[in-house]
């Protein structure tokens, strides 16, 4: 019995000695504003918004100039970006891939640019917001010599010139 008195008077004591936690003290109210969140990706009305959000190039069958479904999509969806932001002009450039001589290719890209162009002005684009060029085989996407390749390098760009936000 006596250890038992012994070892509770220790315990007694031991927990006596214990350290309490400081309190926490009460925050005090501050001026300073929260931080504002960033919002993540382009900004709203830049080139890389038009790049990312809409999609800058149609592609084009071989030998062919004509729009397929998935590129009026595209340019439906540039039309809209277009009619948001008024300001901006764009270059519609026409390419083509490596096969066939080269002035054939420039004209290729002529038309695949016009195809684009007329396109969007028939969605309500102002023609005097687009100008055409075609590089026809001068400026690949992927310079391999295949037909993954060629089926990329036929292509329509859509790139901003103006009065897109900085």
């Amino acid at each position: 019995m006596r250890n038992t008195v012994i070892a509770l008077a220790a315990v007694a004591a031991l927990a006596a000695c214990a350290s309490r936690p400081e309190p926490t003290p009460t925050p005090t109210p501050t001026t300073t504003t929260p931080p504002v969140s960033q919002p993540s990706g382009p900004t709203a009305g830049s080139a890389e918004d038009f790049r990312v959000s809409v999609g800058d190039r149609v592609f084009f069958g071989y030998d062919r100039f004509d729009l397929t479904p998935e590129a009026r999509s595209l340019l439906e969806r540039q039309a809209a970006w277009l009619g948001r932001y008024p300001n901006v002009r764009v270059l519609v450039a026409g390419n083509a891939d490596e096969r066939g001589t080269r002035e054939y290719n420039l004209s290729l890209g002529a038309r695949r640019a016009a195809a684009a162009k007329d396109y969007l002005v028939s969605l309500g684009v102002a023609a005097n917001r687009l100008e055409t060029v075609s590089y026809g085989k001068e400026r690949p996407l992927d310079a391999r010599s295949n037909e993954e390749a060629w089926s990329v390098n036929r292509n329509a760009h859509t790139q901003i010139v103006s009065g897109a936000v900085s």
